[in-house]
Formats: structure tokens, sequence, C-alpha cells
């Protein structure tokens, strides 16, 4: 097994493949405008293109798609693509096809005649690439059909799926073990953009790779800004930040679908064009959501995980967590659908160690139900650990993430997240304030939850608290001047610092323990933290990438591409990038052969809606 990571091949480009290189070069200029090659995408498409079996592991944004888009293009063969939603085959086929690259799509969307019509055309050697589920791949039907194109390659696209240590695990996926039965002389490649050693060793495993180029590319997302931010009032909070991104692509994702209509609800009272996602929703309806959104009618998607791999829009600006999502790989998933333009991009967590304590809740019941082995249920509370504890230990959170998944992030200072922007703060007179917060819970016996101990440090007047004479304790209002949440908020501080304990079960009860009274004494400080506001609406990341950039002419060119995705019936995004477009109000180019340099436009595009993007930048002077 050949292993190459991201920092052995930096630089790498697309002439570094003797005698395949300029043809590669070919392929990428004619259908995508490119002139190079990112590091690691070279390597894994020489494995495609001389079918040795791979497993390549880039983030989101990292290019995976070229890797196995471009070497049926030179070879001129047909290959097969495993993609697990139909959202993101129809997405992937639509860029295809604008770029003029052949290629098509099986799934259940389409009616029977629609795919007879495709079948033939794919018998005929029409396309290069072919889009289906792992459910349609194995079907007596497919099956003949590959085995009559001679099909010689099969990249499985979101690969982690396969991986019961994944954070999208799916028993679909198992059954592609077959391919190495049923096509023994194909290669087989797996492409992720999240997979830690365990998961990358599990994949090879269950596909049965032999002896595969292995490529991890680096985790490091330097685009992306992160924050963590204390949950208090979580509504307000999303459309504060919702506010810097006004007109821009955003997607939060919470854990219920209830919390999903709720938001949704509130970010439309607040003027925002926002809609709900989840899988409880009729299927039409989810579509029409996402189509909105890929169309850019509404800016805004508030969605359980259920819209997670389906979207491959490049140019979503933010991405909110309004709870702890239960996994660092969930997080970085989440997270890696911003930016993928390489433009730079915000993504913020809102944090509680009470959604910490629902996940586990949720996560025991489902294992009771499904009756899982003991092994996975562990795994899964390791995981949402390890989640917790990027949330709550305060350091550079692209170091953090790099970390977890082995890499080492050689940066001093980010630039890009709350720690290093020294946008996190101690509150003052921490262990003072933990004191009474313990105290409070000795006074009252040890034998109430979160809210009813809140209910007493803040003085709140009501029959519950009469009935138990805590009007009366010496720490009744002793906090009475700190908004409630944040109170609440201090107080799952304390209990995700190990100073305060609850006990299990559907009332859980705040208990002291020995580090409790070890800070009741004065013998531990305490830390606690707080967020500062921003300093500017800009980091200096972003600022950089607006540089000379005309925004009002970058603006003229989003409605152009609006326009034209709508004439053709296709998402926005698939007609040109952000990126694209901020080269193009930064260079103003009027002349074809001037756009034809833009990274980006391929041949078919510049012929297609070139002159419609040069009488744009002349019309706006």
């Amino acid at each position: 097994m050949k292993t190459v990571d991201s920092a052995a091949a930096a630089g790498v480009t697309g002439d570094a493949n003797g005698w395949a290189s300029e043809e590669i070069l070919v392929v990428l200029r004619r259908f995508w405008g490119f002139e190079s090659l990112r590091p690691l995408q070279a390597e894994a498409i020489q494995a495609g293109l001389e079918r040795r079996d791979s497993l390549v592991v880039m983030p989101t944004g990292g290019g995976k798609s070229l890797c196995y888009q471009v070497p049926p293009a030179v070879a001129g063969r047909t290959d097969i693509v495993v993609s697990p939603l139909i959202a993101l085959m129809k997405d992937q086929v639509d860029a295809l096809r604008l770029c003029g690259y052949p290629a098509a799509a099986l799934h259940s969307g389409m009616d029977q005649s629609e795919i007879r019509g495709v079948e033939r055309e794919i018998a005929a050697g029409r396309h290069r690439l072919i889009f289906v589920a792992p459910e349609r791949l194995l079907t007596p039907r497919f099956l003949e059909l590959a085995a009559r194109l001679e099909v010689s390659s099969f990249a499985i696209d979101e690969a982690h799926c396969i991986s019961q240590w994944g954070h999208d695990f799916r028993p679909e996926y198992r059954r592609l073990a077959e391919l190495k039965t049923r096509f023994p002389s194909a290669s087989v490649h797996a492409y992720t953009a999240t997979a830690t050693e365990r998961v990358r060793r599990d994949i090879i495993e269950q596909l049965g790779l032999e002896e595969p180029t292995v490529l991890v590319g680096s985790f490091d997302r330097p685009n992306l800004l992160y924050r963590v931010r204390p949950k208090l009032d979580v509504n307000a909070q999303i459309a504060d930040t919702i506010r810097r991104h006004k007109g821009e692509a955003s997607i939060v994702y919470s854990i219920s679908r209830k919390d999903t209509e709720h938001i949704a609800a509130y970010l439309a009272s607040e003027g925002v064009r926002a809609a709900p996602y989840h899988a409880g929703m009729e299927q039409d309806e989810r579509r029409r959501t996402q189509d909105r959104f890929a169309a850019e009618e509404i800016d805004v998607v508030v969605a359980t995980v259920a819209f997670g791999m389906g979207i491959d829009r490049s140019d979503i600006r933010c991405v909110i967590h309004a709870a702890i999502p239960k996994s660092i790989e969930a997080y970085q998933q989440e997270t890696g659908r911003s930016g993928r333009d390489g433009l730079p991009a915000e993504c913020v967590l809102f944090y509680s160690a009470a959604d910490v304590i629902r996940w586990q809740n949720l996560m025991k019941r489902s294992a009771e139900e499904a009756a899982a082995p003991p092994e996975v249920a562990e795994s899964g509370r390791l995981l949402l650990e390890e989640m917790r504890r990027f949330a709550t230990v305060v350091r550079c959170r692209h170091a953090a993430l790099s970390a977890y998944f082995g890499e080492i992030y050689s940066g001093a200072n980010c630039a890009a997240c709350d720690f290093c922007l020294g946008e996190v703060e101690g509150v003052a007179d921490s262990t003072v304030l933990a004191q009474k917060v313990l105290s409070c819970v000795a006074r009252v016996e040890q034998r109430f939850g979160v809210e009813h101990v809140v209910d007493v440090l803040s003085g709140a007047s009501s029959e519950r608290m009469r009935r138990w004479g805590h009007e009366k304790l010496s720490t009744y209002g002793i906090l009475k001047d700190l908004p409630r949440k944040t109170l609440t908020n201090l107080v799952y501080q304390l209990i995700d610092a190990g100073i305060l304990e609850r006990t299990p079960g559907d009332r859980p009860a705040l208990k002291l323990n020995a580090m409790s009274w070890e800070v009741m004494r004065g013998g531990h400080a305490v830390s606690l933290l707080q967020a500062k506001k921003p300093k500017s609406t800009r980091t200096r990341i972003e600022e950089a990438s607006w540089r000379d950039v005309d925004e009002a002419l970058f603006e003229s060119l989003r409605k152009l591409r609006r326009e034209i995705a709508a004439e053709r019936g296709v998402a926005a995004f698939v007609i040109l990038h952000d990126a694209t477009l901020r080269e193009l109000a930064s260079v103003r180019p009027t002349t074809m052969e001037a756009i034809r340099h833009i990274r980006g436009i391929g041949e078919k595009k510049l012929t297609d809606f070139g002159a419609r993007v040069i009488e744009c930048i002349k019309s706006h002077g």
C-alpha cells in the first residue's frame, strides 16, 4: 500500500506525470478552464488512468471530483461513479454537461422512459461517466449493462459511508464489496472528505482494495473562519450571524425537525429568505426547498443532517450549527459545505453542554431501539466527547481539527478562528462566580437541576420557589444582575469542566464532587469564558479576498448567472463559481481571448455565454 500525504506532494501540477501530463492538461483546459492541478490530484488521476486501486481523502472543496472525472475523458472509456444522493448526482451531471463533458445519471427520480433512454445512450458509448446509487448499481439489469460496456473502473464517492466507524454509515454501501468479485479486473477508487486512520483502514478492508495507493490531503481549510459561541438566545444569535452574510448562501444545522421549523420561521419573521429542510417533510417539498436554494431564490436553509452530502453548491458563505454535532467528522463534513470555491466562509457553532446531554440521551435511546452492539454505542459516545472537547478547549480551531485527523498544523496564528483573532476572553471574577453557583447547589441540598438552581441565583419569583422556601436562602438572587441565559451557560461550563456533575435520568439533579468542594474552599481557581464581539464585520483574510474586486460588478455578474441558470434549468452555482465571478470583476476582461484566461471558464462555457459576460462587464462602465 503506497501512501502519499499533501505535504509530500506540495507544488505538484499537471505536468508532473510523464506521458499523460499534456493529455491531462488538454482535458483540464477544454472542460474546466484550469491550467494546473492541486496537490495530490495528479497522483489520484494517474492511479485512475493506470487502473490501480486507490483511496483518496481530500477536504470538501479540495477537488476530489476531478480525480475521477479526468481519467475516463483522457482514456476515452466509460467509468461508473457510485453516489449516495439523487441531488448530488443531478448537480454533478448538470455541471459536467455545462462544461461539454458527456455524463449521465440513473436514479429513482427518473421515469421509466428517461431511464431507458439513458441506458441506450450508455450502451452506445456516448457518456464518459455514469452516476448511480449503490442500490441500483447492484441490480441485475445494471450489472449486465456494466458488463457489456466492459467497465474497467469504479469510483465510490462519499466512501466513509461504508464504515461503521464513519460519521454517516450506510448499510447499503457494504454490498459494494461485491464489485471486486463481479469485476475482478476493474479498479476501485474510494473518495471521501473526512476519514480518520481507523476509517481509512475500514474502507480499504470493506471494499477489498488491493494494494491501494492511499492519498491523504491536508484536512485544514484555511479559507474557513471557525467560531464557537456560548449558546444564549440562539435564534437571535443565528439572525445576527446571517446579517453578516446578507444576500449570500448560508446553512443552519440543528438536531431536530422541530428546531429547523422554529428557527426558519424566526428568520423569516426577521426578513430573511429562509426555509426548513428535514427528513419528515414530503420528498417533493424537500426537493422544492433544495431547488429554490440552488436557484438563489432563498438564502438560508435550516436543516437537520438530512441536508448533508446532497449539497454541492460552491458559494455557501456561512454554516451555522445551532447545536453541537455528534462528531468532529460530522462537523468537518458540514462546515466543509461552505467555501468550496476557495473563498472565505464563516462557520459558527453555538455551544451548550445541554445539547451534549441531549445527544447522549438520543444516542442511548437509538442504540437500545436498534439493539446495537456495545462497541458501536461506545464509539458514538467517544466521538461526541471529542466534539465536546473541541468546543470547550480554547485553542486554535484549525490546529485542533488538524490534530484530530492526525495532521500537524504548522501555523502559529491562523488568523481565521475566534481564538487566534482574540475573540474569546475570561469572565471577570470567575472563581467567585463559580463559588456562588456551587454554594447554591449545596443550599438546595443537591436535589434540583440546572433550571431551578438558575432560578434561585437570579431571584425568580414563583410558586415553586416559595413551596420549597428557597426564596429565603442566602444564595437567592445573589447573581440577579447576570442575564439568565448567560448564567445558565456558566453553570454548564462548570459541568463541562467537571466541577459540577449531573445525575442520570429524565430529571437530572446537580451534584457536588471533590473538585466542587476544593473550589469552594478557595483551593482551585476557575476560568470561565465568554465571547467578545468581533472588531469588524470582515477579517483580514476576508478583506484580502475582495481586494481589487468591483463589488457592484460582482453583483451584476451574479444576477447574470441567475438569469442563465433559469434559462437552462440548472442551479446557479454550476454556471460559474463565485471565485470566477470575483476574478472577472477584478480583471474586467472585454474580449473572448481575455476571458479564455479566467480560471473556471472552459471552451463550452466560453462559447455559450462568454459574449453575455463581456456585455455585462462593458455595460457596467
